[in-house]
């Protein structure tokens, strides 16, 4: 067993996961091949370094991203604590001066006698075999995981577990649907009424396979949502995504400027459904697919879209039935190289196959930058728990966060079994219910983030 433990990945979850092991007095070797090779995007030579928005989020506790940065905070995150001293005015937000971020979030790292920076990209001279064997590895690399470390990974997990893009439609919380005008159902169900009144017809579908969700338009409604739909603003990509994102998905807008009709013969077509207020065929339908395991989240069969955040929102919420739609993740399509979490990872990031194998940054699935700070230190944690384990050949349970807390709600719906698996970013969706019904949003989810941060005191005790 090796006195030390590997990380692969200087970017927010590889550093946050070298604090929180050398915390503990144990060894790191953290490999970061700046910079000797460059990614796409990035430039700067630090560690943890910026490359989108400077932005991490609200502050706020009535933000789910908000709730997630203090319980970091609760458990004494190196990533956040710096952000907060490098942090420039954003209102309600806390956004980071990006050059100072990194490199104060550097000057740490190097200087802890703890931890020791290798430049070199594995899969180049060292593979992940070689740094795995005898010895624990996190492996925390981002969206643009190099070519060389990819093989690697896919050696590990196999070619099927790994995406290169991701190509994701929005996904809205159940309860900010319309059911007068929504209706649950799978494709020709619904033909099979008969003599069925309206009324008993519509109980029915409502105690069928709620995995499906159903939105009828007329032909007005359609074509105004189309008109909308291919004037709307979109993302631009980086020339290194275009070509692989559109020859694996086709974004929705791009469907729509093919023709009025399109997306009536394609992801809208209305065969083999009713509408149940009328009885009769719609001109078009939208369909929402269960999300998760407590079915509090749909997504939009089909809408793999490029817009941006804003226009999606005005946009999709012409949808009758979507008019105050709740979006907890918006429609993306960019290079976004990430593992099946769910067959591979369990709640503490840990590789099932190989107990001395963890992943953690946005690799696993989680999206954004504090969520990979989040993973990291997750992580991190249980790499801890595991070395003394085994150095020490003494048994210690996993810190498994609760779900109630926002860190263990994502690290759970990365392990949880989902087919349809996609990046994830937190929102107050993947929390369990309250047990009593607010109505008021903002009181609600202080609510939620209560009782989140009730749960995260006993961690800190770690």
């Amino acid at each position: 067993m090796k006195d030390y433990i590997s990380i692969i990945g200087g970017g927010l979850a590889g550093c946050e996961a070298a604090y929180q092991i050398a915390k503990k007095e144990i060894k790191v070797k953290l490999y970061e091949m700046k910079p000797n090779k460059y990614t796409p995007a990035h430039s700067n030579k630090d560690l943890a370094e910026i490359v989108c928005s400077n932005s991490f989020k609200s502050n706020l506790l009535t933000n789910a991203c908000g709730l997630l940065k203090e319980e970091l905070r609760k458990l004494d995150s190196l990533l956040i604590r710096i952000a907060d001293e490098t942090s420039v005015p954003a209102g309600q937000a806390l956004a980071v001066d990006r050059e100072p971020f990194s490199k104060k979030v550097t000057e740490e790292i190097i200087n802890n006698p703890l931890i020791e920076i290798i430049h070199e990209e594995i899969g180049d001279k060292t593979s992940l075999e070689d740094i795995s064997k005898d010895g624990i590895v996190i492996i925390a690399t981002g969206p643009l995981t190099s070519e060389s470390l990819s093989k690697e990974i896919i050696k590990l997990t196999g070619e099927s577990n790994l995406a290169f893009y991701d190509a994701a439609a929005p996904i809205l919380t159940k309860e900010s649907i319309d059911f007068n005008i929504a209706f649950y159902g799978n494709r020709y169900d619904q033909e099979k009424k008969k003599e069925e009144s309206i009324e008993d017809w519509q109980k029915r579908l409502n105690e069928q396979d709620a995995s499906y969700i159903n939105l009828p338009m007329n032909k007005e409604e359609y074509e105004n949502f189309v008109k909308e739909l291919v004037n709307a603003e979109v993302v631009t990509l980086h020339d290194f995504e275009k070509k692989e994102i559109f020859e694996g998905c086709m974004p929705i807008e791009i469907m729509a400027k093919r023709g009025i009709d399109t997306l009536r013969f394609g992801p809208l077509k209305p065969v083999g459904f009713d509408d149940p207020r009328t009885g009769k065929r719609p001109y078009a339908v939208v369909q929402l697919r269960q999300d998760n395991a407590e079915s509090t989240l749909y997504n939009i069969v089909g809408f793999q879209t490029n817009l941006k955040f804003g226009e999606q929102k005005r946009v999709f919420s012409l949808i009758p039935g979507l008019e105050n739609a709740e979006f907890i993740k918006y429609g993306v399509m960019h290079r976004n190289t990430y593992i099946n979490s769910t067959k591979l990872l369990d709640e503490t990031y840990n590789f099932k196959q190989n107990k001395n194998i963890y992943f953690a940054g946005q690799i696993t699935g989680v999206e954004g930058y504090v969520e990979s700070i989040s993973s990291g230190l997750v992580a991190g944690i249980d790499a801890v728990r595991n070395y003394q384990e085994q150095k020490q050949n003494i048994h210690l349970e996993k810190l498994i966060f609760s779900e109630y807390t926002m860190i263990g709600a994502l690290s759970k719906y990365i392990s949880t079994p989902n087919e349809k698996f996609q990046p994830m970013n937190a929102n107050f969706g993947i929390l369990p219910s309250l047990e009593e019904k607010i109505k008021d949003k903002k009181l609600k989810y202080h609510k939620l983030a209560e009782r989140a941060l009730g749960y995260i005191n006993y961690c800190c005790e770690f």
